[in-house]
């Protein structure tokens, strides 16, 4: 990330406030002066009088001096990297920069932290010289995914004699995103990866790709290459020979996230599991070449409105596209429904391929419309957090709706705590959701 520079000014506050600067050592030296120049006066001592005012003039001449000397410095703030993962670590890198042309006294640096970032770092510098420059840094281990503002940067300095300090604040700050862990998944032959890729592969036209003989008019920008001379003759304008491309399979990521059907909060919660397992799985289902789309229980969908629903990750924007559902799985919440409906009617208001869902706790309502949510003739799978086996309670019924989900197509496995998903992920291909995996597939 660039660096952001934010300025600050000693000659902002008047001098009346600076006086409130004074610490703990000029105001004793304040009170001693005056009192020496008392005493000077009732014993009629003029030595007395020379200390006294040595004493009180001391501290408020360093009162002047840092007041108008007005010691211009720049804070700068590196984040690297800017998006990280949950129990990932960020380094925070700060440079301080003297553009005044005297030098400045102690300085002492004062970052703000969420509290879930870690205490508040605090560094001392020495006096920096008249256009110097000092770096500091400090490393934060986030454990929960979210957005965190890491600023305003707080600046207090010091003269020489300890006699006075100010503080100067820098007003922006920074946000540091923390997205949910992925986790590596084992390469399987999954359902519905055979209609994008083969021999046997759909196709759509695009921009690139093998030839077609359907021939179009020319457009600004097009390789003067693939001209088809004979179309051109034909229809007295240049044609272009038309491009298509392999259609990419499809895959919908389904989240659950009903506060009714979890418990529990932290890293360690049933609704974190389920929201690293969203991420995981796109984050996979990308890489290996599919078109995913993010769909809650609210029916929301990532790509939003603007794609009508549609699905990301075209060839070219696969890491775009991943960058964006972490992005918004590191801020999605609890919502306040009660039902999967509007997300039953995303699903079964059109759509294809391969269905990865992840579901909190299901009553038989809500089984039933889980059920209605797999496609004919698509692949589904289930991840089912049991909350009562979570709990440490004895569930009932949870094996019932795994039955029913079961009886409908699904591929479903409960998920119990401390579940590795790459292990369920292997356990759903012996099931039978991914019957070949890819090693099998290249002996085959």
């Amino acid at each position: 990330m660039p660096l952001q520079e934010h300025r600050a000014e000693d000659g902002g506050d008047g001098l009346w406030a600076a006086l409130g600067g004074l610490t703990t050592r000029g105001r004793s030296f304040l009170a001693a002066g005056v009192a020496s120049a008392g005493c000077s006066y009732v014993l009629g001592q003029a030595g007395l009088l020379r200390v006294g005012l040595l004493l009180a003039v001391l501290p408020l001449v360093c009162v002047l001096v840092l007041h108008r000397t007005r010691h211009r410095v720049t804070a700068s703030r590196r984040l690297s990297p800017t998006r990280v993962q949950a129990t990932g670590e960020a380094r925070v890198g700060l440079r301080i920069d003297s553009v005044s042309r005297l030098p400045t006294g102690l300085l002492m640096l004062q970052d703000r932290v969420p509290y879930a970032l870690g205490p508040r770092p605090r560094f001392v510098l020495d006096r920096i010289e008249p256009g110097g420059r000092r770096e500091v840094s400090y490393r934060v281990r986030p454990e929960l995914r979210g957005r965190y503002p890491l600023g305003p940067l707080q600046l207090r300095l010091t003269d020489p004699f300890g006699m006075c300090e100010l503080t100067r604040g820098f007003g922006a700050h920074d946000t540091l995103t923390v997205t949910p862990r992925v986790e590596p998944l084992p390469p399987l032959r999954l359902g519905g990866e055979a209609s994008g890729f083969g021999d046997g592969r759909h196709r759509s036209l695009a921009l690139a790709g093998e030839d077609d003989v359907i021939p179009r008019g020319y457009r600004h920008g097009d390789d003067l290459r693939r001209v088809h001379w004979r179309s051109t003759a034909r229809y007295g304008e240049l044609m272009v020979r038309r491009e298509e491309q392999p259609q990419r399979a499809h895959c919908t990521v389904l989240l659950d996230t009903r506060a009714a059907a979890f418990d529990g909060f932290g890293p360690d919660s049933p609704f974190e599991w389920a929201v690293s397992g969203a991420a995981s799985t796109a984050v996979h289902l990308l890489e290996r070449g599919f078109s995913v789309r993010l769909v809650t229980d609210t029916g929301s969908c990532v790509p939003g409105p603007d794609g009508a629903g549609g699905y990301a990750g075209s060839s070219h924007d696969s890491a775009e596209a991943a960058g964006l559902m972490l992005d918004t799985l590191a801020l999605v919440d609890h919502s306040a429904g009660v039902s999967l409906s509007p997300a039953c009617d995303v699903l079964r208001g059109g759509g294809e391929g391969l269905l990865v869902a992840f579901f909190g706790e299901l009553d038989e309502e809500q089984a039933v419309l889980a059920a209605r949510m797999r496609r004919r003739g698509g692949t589904a799978l289930a991840f089912v957090l049991d909350r009562a086996s979570w709990a440490g309670a004895p569930g009932a019924g949870a094996e019932q709706r795994l039955q029913l989900l079961r009886e409908a197509g699904w591929t479903a496995l409960p998920v119990a705590p401390g579940a590795s998903l790459p292990g369920l992920w292997r356990l759903a291909g012996a099931s039978g959701l991914a019957a070949t995996a890819d090693t099998a597939g290249g002996r085959a």
